[in-house]
């Protein structure tokens, strides 16, 4: 599960912490990474988040402070699935142990575009998933600091039950749609977890955020789609422009839904500090646009 990429690796981040509280430091790819193992933690750990609140996951590129940061790290997260697509470039530049918190999850492939074939990174979005994200993380904490092992494992627990709660929640809020408001278009393909979870039909204008800029064939889909379905509303994410979704709304008729939540937190006091919150951000925003019901 640990992947070693030094032999050396470990006794030159040793445990000391690089947090200076003598904590070991455990450093994540992006915001909600960060989240879900401080839950896990609990005190146990440091953990930071390399991106930070509100930033793009996709291109992000890392700064010599990122490389600094993560050098004095004890273990760093990944999400693994094509997400970080400058993630095997940094580790060669970084020799630090590494633990991709997606394996076991079982992937949906992207449909369409240059990433057809390939899984859609965003497994996150399915509280499931996240409930295996828990469980490697409680395995690669208990080696980091096995004398807090137990605490890793109660915390993980504790975490997946309230994952459980919302997951009830997401799916009865979306269920309750009717069939031509069940729905859900955004901008990037970011949704097909939660899609599939809440018995929603996905369409985006571009399938990865790596390629942002949509070319006018994806548009004419889009607005195809929404007019053939009579679909309410329309998405975008947080992270992105919502400009090629405001011509899709323009031509369709259909209302602009709002924003959802993905690839990034936002600050404490933001609409979505946490993963939890931003779960149920999204499928408060997605179940009252497609019904009407948006105050």
């Amino acid at each position: 599960m640990v992947v070693g990429m030094l032999a050396f690796a470990a006794t030159a981040c040793g445990s000391a912490g690089s947090g200076g509280d003598g904590k070991p430091t455990v450093l994540t790819t992006f915001t909600v990474l960060a989240d879900i193992a401080r839950n896990v933690a609990g005190d146990h750990l440091t953990v930071e988040s390399i991106t930070k609140a509100g930033a793009e996951i996709h291109g992000y590129e890392p700064t010599p402070g990122d490389i600094k940061k993560a050098s004095k790290a004890d273990l760093i997260l990944d999400n693994g699935l094509n997400l970080e697509a400058w993630f095997a470039q940094f580790l060669s530049d970084v020799k630090v142990d590494h633990v991709v918190v997606s394996e076991g999850v079982a992937p949906i492939n992207i449909g369409e575009d240059a990433y057809q074939g390939k899984p859609n990174p965003h497994a996150w979005m399915s509280p499931l998933n996240v409930q295996i994200y828990v469980d490697n993380m409680v395995r690669a904490f208990g080696e980091l600091a096995p004398e807090h092992a137990a605490d890793f494992k109660a915390n993980g627990e504790k975490y997946k039950a309230e994952l459980g709660a919302v997951q009830t929640e997401l799916v009865n809020k979306l269920s309750a749609l009717p069939a031509n408001q069940r729905a859900l278009v955004t901008c990037e393909g970011a949704f097909s977890y939660l899609a599939r979870d809440a018995g929603l039909t996905e369409k985006y204008i571009w399938a990865v955020n790596a390629e942002q800029q949509a070319t006018p064939q994806q548009i004419a889909s889009a607005i195809d789609f929404v007019k053939r379905n009579q679909v309410p509303a329309v998405f975008c994410e947080s992270t992105v422009s919502d400009a090629p979704m405001q011509r899709v709304v323009e031509a369709s008729g259909a209302a602009y839904g709002g924003v959802l939540y993905v690839d990034s937190l936002s600050e404490a006091d933001g609409p979505v500090p946490t993963y939890l919150d931003l779960i149920r951000h999204d499928a408060k925003t997605i179940g009252a646009a497609l019904t009407g019901q948006r105050s």
